[in-house]
């Protein structure tokens, strides 16, 4: 494989997980997400140390998959676009307040509970996760409402300003498979458009994980 053909730069809880599954629906499997440190946790060095500043391998880490959505990977969008300049960029989006919710209803508590209870390799994601997302992305700050939606405008914004059309589709959650089809040069699939990862779905797949 060549490494990453689609850049997903969303913030999670905008339908990147339903994006994960139309992506390698259209071809581009498999396609990386958060979910994948908790089948392959040896990543997590990889991550931590971008995070830290440290230089990447990135097509080296990205050898295996043609598409990456989700935390951590919207983080690190511009260092990725660097990496593989030929990608084209698929923003995720939602009515910010929806998304707001739906973080405070999901990651937010998944993560305070687990950083109280959680040992070994799992508190160590979750810590990551936590200093990538509350303390990097949200200075800690999350709790205020108007604070985090400015961070997740500001996101948006910064994402449209660095990429233009053709290479940037901005995908907003009820559009469906022929924006993404028609961009990425990919036929529509004869199936629906996935949609995964709904608060209460996510909800019971954490916990039955």
């Amino acid at each position: 494989m060549t490494g990453l053909e689609v850049i997903g730069a969303g913030f999670g809880r905008t339908g990147t997980q339903s994006m994960q599954a139309a992506l390698e629906l259209l071809g581009f499997a498999p396609c990386y997400h958060m979910d994948e440190l908790n089948r392959r946790p040896e990543q997590l060095d990889t991550w931590v140390a971008a995070l830290a500043g440290e230089p990447v391998d990135w097509q080296t880490f990205f050898a295996d998959y043609r598409a990456a959505v989700d935390w951590p990977t919207c983080t690190f969008w511009r260092e990725l676009l660097d990496a593989f300049p030929d990608a084209r960029v698929v923003l995720t989006e939602r009515d910010v307040d929806a998304w707001y919710d739906s973080v405070a209803r999901t990651i937010a508590p998944l993560t305070e509970a687990g950083l109280a209870t959680a040992a070994g390799e799992r508190h160590r994601q979750l810590r990551f996760g936590n200093e990538l997302i509350f303390e990097r992305t949200f200075g800690g700050r999350f709790a205020e409402r108007e604070h985090a939606r400015q961070v997740y405008a500001d996101h948006v914004a910064a994402v449209k300003d660095a990429v233009s059309a053709p290479r940037l589709l901005v995908h907003e959650v009820g559009d469906g498979w022929d924006p993404l089809g028609a961009v990425l040069g990919r036929p529509v699939p004869d199936v629906a458009y996935p949609h995964s990862n709904r608060t209460g779905e996510w909800r019971r797949r954490i916990a039955g994980s």
